[in-house]
Formats: structure tokens, sequence, C-alpha cells
């Protein structure tokens, strides 16, 4: 599983012109689900994304995490993180794990985060979703299990 994180001062989700999810400050993590990818891998990325140190502590350093700076925390599924981009100019989804199988353990990680943190909110899977997002920095990493 990979998860591209952005630190923000807001972030959210609306599905036709609805806002379904949204955060204060916290985390945005845009979540893609490979082929192969299991509930070990879930919890792997879930314990990054709480304990991932992206926040600054009192002297400026990154050394807080989403948990130490009482962060929230929105997940939203996205695909397209398992493209393969190597080779032409239209990228591949074949390393992408099929529908199903990406919403199951979509569906797992968001429940594990909201049984460990108060603070998660999620897009839709599969909808057209529109992202809006104030990057905070701008502070950006790819997560990989």
């Amino acid at each position: 599983m990979k998860a591209l994180i952005q630190r923000v001062k807001s972030a959210s989700v609306t599905v036709d012109g609805e806002t379904v999810g949204a955060i204060e400050h916290g985390l945005l993590a845009l979540v893609g689900v490979e082929k192969g990818d299991n509930e070990a891998d879930a919890e792997k990325l879930l314990h990054k994304l709480l304990h991932y140190r992206v926040f600054s502590d009192n002297d400026g350093k990154m050394n807080n995490n989403l948990q130490q700076a009482n962060g929230g925390l929105l997940l939203v599924s996205q695909f397209t993180l398992a493209a393969d981009t190597r080779k032409g100019l239209r990228p591949s989804f074949s390393s992408a794990a099929p529908p199903e199988e990406g919403e199951r353990l979509f569906d797992y990680l968001v429940a594990n985060a909201r049984a460990g943190w108060p603070n998660v909110a999620t897009g839709q899977f599969g909808a057209d979703m529109q992202v809006a997002l104030v990057n905070d920095g701008p502070v950006t990493f790819l997560l990989e299990s």
C-alpha cells in the first residue's frame, strides 16, 4: 500500500456538491492499494500515518507525529497511486488491486484508523471526488508499507 501524505492546515472532499469528509490541521492521505497488499500492509501503513514525524515541535523541527499535534486524518482512496509510469506516456494500472480488493483493504484501513484515533474523515471509495486542501509547508511524503 502507498499513501501520499500532505501536512495540511485544512482539507476536504466533496462528492456531487456535498462535503463527505473534512479536517482542520492534520494529514491528507491519498491511499493506493496494489495487487498483493493485505491487512498487514494496511496496519503497517496506518502505524506510519499515525506516527510519522512531520509536525513541528517547539523548536520548529519536524519531531511530532499526528497524535502529538492532535491533528485530523483525511483518508482518500486513489488507485492512480498504483500506476506504473516508467514506460510511455500513458499510465498502466496493471499493478493496482482490483476494485473489490482495493475497497476491502481501504475500508479495513479506515476502520482501524477510527479505532485508534478519534479524528478520522474519508472520501468515498470509487467516487468522482474533488479534494481541496491548504498544504502546510508544503510538506509532502510518499509512504509505502
